[in-house]
């Protein structure tokens, strides 16, 4: 028996205790999230869908003062190419006053406005200084949204030409106060003195808010922050001039968009919309060669925009012109891509003809040479006014 317990503890020894078993336990690998979905390309409307169809929608794009000078160094300078490449239908349009062969900026958007000639300085008169209704108007009268963007003072000859019916395009206060007569649904620019600062100490800006638009300035509100709601929309850029784009100004492809999404569904007859670069012409008027190019640079970033928004809409006609030539502006030799060297022949207008580029349904309709008032008269037809 002693063996027996010896041969045992000897073995415990040796060999050792039997070890309980554990579980072991795994962490599992980690997983790796799934990529995010890739965005989805934006879906456009096929060329030969829309271009035998009546547009629903009408957005006029006016470069004031941009003739084919104008346009040849904002390519040249933005590397070849221009959003104006992508417009299916292009024409020329003759831009004489009834007064006068050298048009100014209130006759030839009285002309396109209202299909008329008339004498320069005249906002939405004839010849003899009687109101006639305005594409605008009669687009308000049909039930469509309506709306105005500039880089210039909202009281300024072009937009003023669609919305105002005053004797000469000075008479800012008095254009200000004809935006009272409308119910425009959108409108963005400059001026905001000649509508709350006025000499008669009228605020238009409360009558507006009393008409039931939603009204911001630049004072209280960045554009980029804005939130427009159901309300009709005022929104004003500068007490007077806006500054040129080259000292600080961005707000017109923002405006443009904000403009699209805007009218976008307002009404379901669809809006008549006008824009317009309004400090191309200021530059020619300058003599500015930089001026002119960084305005066509910042015009040309808003037509891209319109066109985002019309590629996908399908029944939206872009409509890209001038108002006329200023400067008699020519690229000279010794311009390079991306340099250029630009000479004028004047420092107000010329008389030129203009180009037309227009773009969607009803888009055929803008080929060929025309008087500027043709382009009222194709617009009502596209809209079948």
């Amino acid at each position: 028996m002693k063996h027996l317990f010896l041969l045992s503890l000897l073995s415990l020894l040796v060999f050792g205790c039997t070890p309980t078993a554990q579980t072991t336990l795994s962490t599992p690998a980690p997983t790796t999230p799934p990529p995010p979905p890739a965005p989805t390309a934006p879906t456009y409307t096929p060329f030969e869908q829309m271009i035998n169809k009546k547009p629903k929608n009408i957005i006029l794009m006016v470069g004031d003062g941009m003739g084919l000078g104008q346009i040849s160094a904002g390519m040249y300078m933005n590397g070849n190419k221009l959003s104006l490449e992508e417009f299916h239908y292009i024409g020329l349009h003759k831009c004489y006053a009834a007064d006068d062969l050298i048009t100014d900026s209130a006759a030839a958007a009285t002309s396109f406005a209202c299909g008329i000639k008339t004498y320069n300085g005249a906002i939405g008169v004839d010849v003899n200084k009687k109101p006639v209704k305005t594409i605008l108007e009669y687009a308000e009268e049909k039930g469509l949204a309506t709306g105005l963007v500039t880089t210039s003072t909202i009281v300024h000859a072009t937009p003023a030409s669609f919305i105002a019916h005053q004797e000469q395009r000075k008479m800012y206060e008095e254009i200000a106060a004809d935006f009272m007569n409308t119910e425009v649904d959108l409108f963005i620019g400059g001026g905001k003195n000649y509508f709350d600062k006025r000499t008669d100490n009228q605020n238009l800006l409360d009558q507006l808010r009393d008409k039931g638009y939603q009204v911001n300035t630049f004072l209280e509100t960045e554009l980029a922050d804005l939130s427009p709601g159901e309300k009709n929309l005022a929104y004003l850029t500068s007490n007077t001039d806006p500054l040129p784009v080259a000292r600080g100004r961005n707000y017109l492809p923002l405006a443009s968009e904000i403009a699209c999404e805007f009218m976008d569904g307002r009404s379901d007859k669809g809006f008549f919309l006008m824009i317009e670069g309004a400090q191309i012409d200021w530059g020619g008027h300058a003599n500015d060669t930089d001026y002119i190019v960084t305005e066509m640079a910042d015009f040309d970033k808003a037509i891209n925009k319109v066109l985002e928004y019309a590629k996908m809409d399908g029944e939206t006609l872009v409509i890209v012109t001038a108002d006329h030539e200023t400067g008699g502006f020519a690229i000279q030799k010794g311009s390079e891509m991306g340099k250029m060297e630009g000479a004028f022949t004047s420092d107000y207008h010329t008389g030129t003809m203009i180009p037309v580029f227009a773009y969607g349904p009803g888009s055929k309709a803008f080929k060929g040479i025309y008087e500027n008032t043709a382009i009222f008269d194709k617009m009502m037809e596209a809209f079948g006014f």
